[in-house]
């Protein structure tokens, strides 16, 4: 299996965008059988670069996520990154879940400090493990294999109470640690995408940084997940959502336009690929890549 950071460095060579997608771990047998035997043969009949798999709150999927990831490998020779986190874990269980991913042929990691599992409250770092992020990204780093990804917020953390730009400081140093490439939290004015790309590059950044792409499939859904991660959604779409109300149908329809508008123009912009987040679902994604003639 290839190193993601390769991906990324050949597909800039090449002057063509790197499409990924992110799936999750189901919570129900029939949910898993959906995902292999529907969701995924869908979304790879369409060629992209690579895949990844998100690690449940409290790190409650974390034998789910390598098996999920190694059988995504194994069926479809696709390079597959798996998530992992800081949260419910010590130094010595983090370097099992590595060994254990090793054994299984995975060489991508997306290090991220995590959610506490809900109605725990704020995170607190496990006696024995990390507080922050950067400290995982290090530890794989010298734990030696992998390619490393991790997250940034075009808006900001909403955990950090110190500014965006406080934000963004620490996402520097965090890739000083040995992080190759960011994904970013999903957005809706490209604007914030842009800000954030070229503050990290006056500070000297030079890794891909790859916007993250979320198609609207519910007014109540996409609200709901906006209020969990601190993301905004502007004006004028929040106007178009509230005039489309609970007609999913409809909503979906309008994301998928939205989603195919915000992408165009950060191609346009140069970026280096598209990671799209699919909440396990083919049609929408589909849709938007053909739309930009990329599937």
């Amino acid at each position: 299996m290839r190193f993601i950071r390769d991906i990324y460095s050949e597909a800039r060579a090449a002057k063509r965008p790197v499409v990924s997608l992110e799936f999750f771990p189901t919570k129900t047998e029939e949910g898993e059988r959906n995902l292999f035997e529907k969701t995924i043969p869908a979304l790879c009949q369409l060629n992209p670069d690579y895949c990844s798999v998100t690690y449940g709150a409290g790190g409650s999927t974390r034998d789910k996520t390598l098996m999920i990831v190694d059988r995504i490998q194994r069926d479809h020779k696709l390079p597959t990154m798996a998530h992992l986190t800081c949260v419910n874990a010590t130094k010595d269980e983090i370097a099992k879940v590595l060994e254990q991913a090793r054994a299984f042929g995975i060489k991508n990691i997306l290090a991220l400090r995590g959610d506490p599992p809900p109605g725990t409250g704020d995170f607190k770092k496990t006696p024995g493990g990390f507080e922050f992020s950067y400290q995982l990204v290090k530890f794989i780093r010298e734990f030696g294999g992998f390619s490393i990804g991790t997250a940034g917020f075009p808006e900001g953390h909403i955990a950090c109470q110190d500014g965006k730009q406080i934000d963004w400081d620490r996402l520097k140093a965090k890739i000083d640690c040995g992080a190759d490439f960011v994904l970013t939290q999903l957005f809706f004015n490209n604007n914030d995408f842009f800000g954030f790309r070229n503050y990290l590059e006056r500070l000297g950044v030079t890794v891909p940084i790859v916007p993250g792409i979320l198609a609207i499939q519910s007014a109540a859904q996409i609200k709901k997940f906006t209020a969990l991660c601190g993301a905004r959604i502007p004006e004028k779409l929040m106007v178009k959502l509230d005039e489309l109300g609970a007609d999913d149908e409809a909503v979906s329809e309008f994301g998928i336009q939205y989603a195919t508008s915000q992408c165009e123009e950060l191609l346009r912009a140069g970026v280096p690929g598209l990671h799209f987040y699919t909440l396990n679902k083919s049609g929408p994604t589909t849709k938007i890549l053909k739309n930009l003639r990329l599937a």
